[in-house]
């Protein structure tokens, strides 16, 4: 099974740009689609953004994204990244990463304690 650890959160302002990371611990890491997702005081929580295990360049996000975000990985370091830039105050959110099924963008497995982004007007 995987674990997962997030980090790179924290506190900026409007228009700034944060990379989060997650790393994974598990051999079968590189097998796996993979996902961030984002949940804001009293919401639930939210797909933000996918990437593929066989293809790293096919990747999906959701429409708040608005070219906003880029989700990469790098297979060799198990971890996956998600760079976020002209962030909005609606954009804060403790954010997940977590494995999940392509077709239908819904998570599965263990989560981790997530990385708080508080973005500041």
């Amino acid at each position: 099974q995987v674990q997962l650890v997030e980090s790179g959160g924290g506190l900026v302002q409007a228009g700034d740009s944060v990379r989060l990371s997650c790393a994974a611990s598990g051999r079968t890491f590189n097998s796996y689609n993979m996902g961030w997702f984002r949940q804001a005081p009293g919401k639930e929580r939210e797909f933000v953004a996918a990437i593929r295990w066989t293809d790293s360049s096919s990747t999906a996000y959701a429409d708040f994204v608005e070219g906003r975000f880029t989700i990469s990985r790098d297979n060799a370091k198990n971890t996956v990244y998600l760079q976020l830039n002209s962030l909005k105050p609606e954009d804060t959110a403790v954010y997940y990463c977590a494995a999940l099924h392509w077709s239908t963008r819904e998570p599965f497995g263990a989560w981790g304690q997530g990385t708080q982004v508080t973005v500041s007007s």
